[in-house]
């Protein structure tokens, strides 16, 4: 392994929160670049062991258009959890929904089960111990068909699409 890879097993997540320490700092000085440098490095450093098989490579194109269309995803869901909470008849069909997963890689069904809990009105409660079905609580769900596809057409395809051509 190399020196560098050793001190940045993550360089992309280093730089993430280099530049997420410096929007917190709302200012650009000296002192709050190494800070925010030394814990871009030390972080990921600590938190290596959790990361047991992350990706090698990811298509950054398709990372964007899906970290954009799971932002757009939680503002529309917010205005309807809103709207279902706030509204006049508080009709609400809370059900657990077991969902198939077709994704093979650990990162990628953390990746899942991440961005379902991002999303206000669903939540991932659990995964079978063959990774093969995540648990999923929903706020208003009228059909189960209807949310299974619903998740795969917007999430675990393009999950798939963004990690899983990155592992042998």
């Amino acid at each position: 392994m190399s020196l560098l890879k050793r001190v940045l097993p993550h360089p992309w997540l280093s730089l993430s929160m280099l530049i997420g320490w410096q929007l917190l700092m709302n200012s650009v000085s000296a002192g709050s670049l190494i800070m925010g440098a030394v814990l871009a490095c030390i972080i990921p450093w600590l938190t290596n062991v959790f990361w047991p098989n992350p990706p090698l490579s990811c298509r950054v194109d398709r990372l964007l258009l899906f970290v954009w269309r799971v932002l757009v995803d939680i503002v529309l869901a917010n205005l309807q959890v809103a709207k279902l909470i706030l509204g006049p008849r508080r009709e609400l069909r809370p059900a657990f929904v077991e969902y198939p997963i077709s994704l093979e890689h650990e990162f990628s069904i953390s990746v899942l089960a991440s961005t379902i809990s991002l999303t206000p009105g669903t939540v991932s409660a659990d995964i079978s111990a063959d990774r093969k079905t995540l648990l999923i609580h929903g706020l208003d769900v009228k059909d189960e068909q209807q949310l299974i596809e619903h998740i795969r057409r917007r999430y675990e395809q393009p999950i798939k699409e963004v990690f899983e051509c990155s592992r042998p």
